[in-house]
């Protein structure tokens, strides 16, 4: 099974207007991405819009993901739902596609009992010969996967090979790390939160899969390659910088239109629709990011 590490930002979706997937846009984000040293890009995760989104409308995605990367980077999709079924078909069409892993997000609205949670991971799991990494993310679910649930249910399945874990706790990070990484050592363990990147490398994770590697991977990389080199100073320092970033997040709900405003702030010609019942954010929101993104020297 592939091993995954390092940046691997959640790439915003592109639609035109009026709602249509934007075909161009996608290429110009995935190039832009790239160039700046990402290592692999995840399309339809929750900043991707996959929730808002019809089956069909995920599988064109998916299909225009991967042509317009062109495997230069591993490109991983997200394939969770409420209903297990869908997440086994989209898997399986990812595969179909080239994708290199598939990302599934426990179902959402339901609280799963274990024996139904882990048949939905088994479901997934055994229907693709993909690497698939699990996405917990409990305060849109309603349901943590616990360090205790993840070691289960990579004990249960060879292809479960990593987790982003949106979760604002590094005692959940540790544990998680400490606990998997103790029967599986080549698991990969990434952080959803910007925030928490450097706790989680200096923890033994692997790296993050965060909203603001869209509009400032360079940010991200370059603490994830100090932090190779042992530069723990120079690490700490861009790391101050990225703490900063989060605020962003708390200045609409959800956070989506920003994330797009702030990737049009760096240059990137692309419209910040978003799928309802995300609305085009606020003007006053809109001048904050600008402000924090010139404070940061991510703009001039």
């Amino acid at each position: 099974m592939r091993k995954f590490r390092g940046i691997i930002p959640p790439v915003s979706s592109t639609f035109d207007s009026k709602g249509n997937i934007d075909k161009t846009a996608m290429k110009i984000v995935a190039d832009f991405l790239i160039k700046k040293g990402v290592d692999g890009l995840f399309y339809l995760g929750t900043g991707g819009e996959f929730s808002q989104m019809s089956t069909d409308q995920r599988r064109v995605l998916t299909e225009e993901a991967i042509r317009v990367v062109e495997g230069r980077v591993p490109v991983l999709i997200g394939v969770g739902s409420p209903s297990t079924d869908e997440a086994v078909r989209l898997a399986r069409h990812a595969e179909a596609c080239g994708a290199e892993g598939i990302v599934a997000i426990n179902p959402y609205y339901w609280k799963l009992a274990p024996r139904n949670l882990d048949d939905y991971y088994h479901q997934i799991a055994s229907s693709v010969g993909l690497p698939v990494i699990i996405y917990n993310f409990p305060d849109l679910t309603g349901q943590d996967l616990t360090p205790g649930i993840v070691k289960r249910l990579v004990l249960e399945h060879e292809n479960i090979v990593g987790i982003k874990d949106t979760i604002d706790s590094v005692g959940h990070l540790r544990a998680m790390i400490n606990t998997v990484k103790a029967v599986r050592p080549t698991f990969s363990v990434f952080c959803g939160y910007d925030d928490h990147l450097l706790n989680t490398l200096l923890l033994g994770g692997d790296g993050a899969i965060t909203a603001s590697a869209n509009f400032a991977p360079e940010l991200s990389v370059a603490i994830y390659h100090a932090w190779q080199e042992g530069d723990l100073a120079l690490a700490t320092t861009l790391n101050q910088k990225l703490l900063q970033l989060p605020s962003l997040y708390a200045l609409e709900t959800p956070f989506v239109s920003l994330i797009k405003h702030a990737m049009q702030c760096v240059g990137l010609p692309i419209d910040a629709y978003c799928l309802p019942p995300i609305l085009a954010a606020s003007d006053e929101a809109k001048d904050k990011v600008h402000a924090l993104l010139v404070a940061q020297g991510i703009l001039k």
